[in-house]
């Protein structure tokens, strides 16, 4: 009885999943429109409708920021280059450049053919560690150019990932912001008109769809199994469109690093991978070649997007956002995190009448594990089929499962072995 005193207190809400107290850093800032040197802009032939004109625009103000770079390349240009995830301008006011201005909603083409049967998976086996080259050969092809074009002939430039073979792909919110129509390109060049499934700006990602089939799909790995120290990679289009496809490498410099922007807190991945204006939307990926997070942001201590600070990267941990894609997929908004509506003791190997297991504190009044006859006390030791030994197993495997979707759990009650099988619903 002493022992069970001496317990600590419960701090993991399996409810709606807290990460522990942590720093909350307030002063990162999402890449914005920043002036950046000429460069080139010149794109492969449109696959699709095409946008001849806009190309037309890319084209010739191409031409004119080279021309502008042999004469002044840091004096007032009229037409030049800016990077918001890779921003592109032609317009007449260098002033337009550095104005903030605040993320509108993207006007694109909405796919409303949603699609319940669809869902982001996630392989848990880590598999075998590979070689550099072979990853960038793996995942390189699954990369893909996200140009979102936006009024004022301007286009976003960022990065994204396809999900499935026919054509779904992630990336950030941010980079499809103010879209009035957006296109994809492969690495091998060939382009992809694309429509909005849907988005959460605040969460910041975003399901973009092509009519495409055979696209070479990414394999997602478990982001809950990375480590501090782990070896990771990035690919993306830093500044743009005229170093797509650049790898950067590094690791994982801290796991549920608590970063708040815009009145919105996120618990992300910090990396020291090499990422700029343009990477936003593009994977961050395991030793095995498997995508384990959405690259966001990168810190800045003035408070401008410009590369000043170096090795501060952040990605979205594709475990926590994958319930998201399901819902935007299923029904082109995300409906809420599915919940057991309980709290278990955070900690390992608890033990109860010499069982290993995680005990349950609470049981939320009307919550599914009310419904399903959980109670205080109960030991967790099975849930889906796989023994559970700590409340980071028991999540893992909650995240497999949308609101509605039936979990079974094995429950030690007093050295009683007892099954439930527990309907997840949406959180509140």
């Amino acid at each position: 009885m002493e022992e069970k005193n001496n317990k600590t207190e419960p701090q993991e809400v399996v409810l709606q999943y807290v990460a522990p107290s942590r720093e909350v850093v307030s002063c990162y800032v999402a890449p914005g429109k920043t002036p950046q040197l000429p460069q080139s802009a010149e794109l492969p032939p449109k696959r699709g409708k095409g946008r001849r004109r806009f190309l037309i625009a890319l084209t010739i103000l191409a031409v004119f920021a080279l021309a502008a770079a042999g004469f002044n390349l840091l004096g007032s240009v009229s037409i030049g280059f800016g990077t918001g995830d890779g921003y592109y301008y032609f317009g007449s006011d260098p002033q337009d450049l550095f104005e903030d201005e605040v993320l509108g909603e993207p006007a694109m083409p909405r796919f409303t053919d949603y699609d319940d049967s669809v869902r982001l998976l996630i392989t848990e086996q880590r598999g075998e560690t590979l070689p550099v080259q072979e990853i960038y050969e793996r995942v390189n092809p699954s990369t893909v150019t996200v140009v979102a074009e936006i009024e004022g002939n301007r286009a976003g430039i960022g990065t994204g990932i396809i999900m499935t073979a026919d054509g779904y792909i992630l990336t950030n919110a941010h980079v499809i912001a103010d879209a009035l129509d957006c296109f994809i390109v492969l690495d091998t060049g060939e382009q992809y008109d694309v429509s909005l499934v849907g988005y959460d700006m605040e969460q910041d990602i975003a399901v973009l769809k092509a009519e495409a089939e055979g696209l070479p799909a990414a394999q997602f790995g478990d982001s809950d199994a990375l480590r501090v120290g782990d070896p990771v990679y990035a690919i993306g289009n830093p500044l743009g469109i005229e170093l797509r496809g650049t790898l950067t490498d590094g690791i994982v410099s801290a796991i549920n690093r608590d970063v708040e922007l815009d009145g919105v807190r996120m618990t992300l991945i910090q990396t020291n991978a090499a990422l700029n204006s343009g990477n936003s939307g593009g994977p961050l990926i395991n030793a095995c070649g498997q995508v384990v997070g959405i690259n966001l942001m990168k810190m800045d201590r003035s408070g401008r997007p410009i590369a000043s600070v170096e090795g501060l990267g952040f990605a979205i941990p594709i475990a926590s956002v994958a319930y998201m894609v399901d819902d935007i997929i299923a029904c082109g908004e995300v409906r809420g995190e599915p919940v057991l509506g309980i709290t278990v003791l955070n900690a390992e190997n608890v033990e109860k009448n010499g069982t290993p297991g995680i005990e349950i504190q609470t049981v939320d009044e009307g919550s599914p594990g009310e419904k399903a006859g959980l109670l205080a006390g109960d030991i967790i030791v099975e849930a889906d089929g796989e023994e559970i030994h700590s409340s980071d197993d028991l999540l893992r495997v909650r995240r497999r499962y949308r609101a509605g979707d039936v979990l079974t759990m094995r429950i030690d009650r007093g050295g009683e072995r007892m099954t439930f099988a527990v309907t997840l619903e949406r959180a509140k």
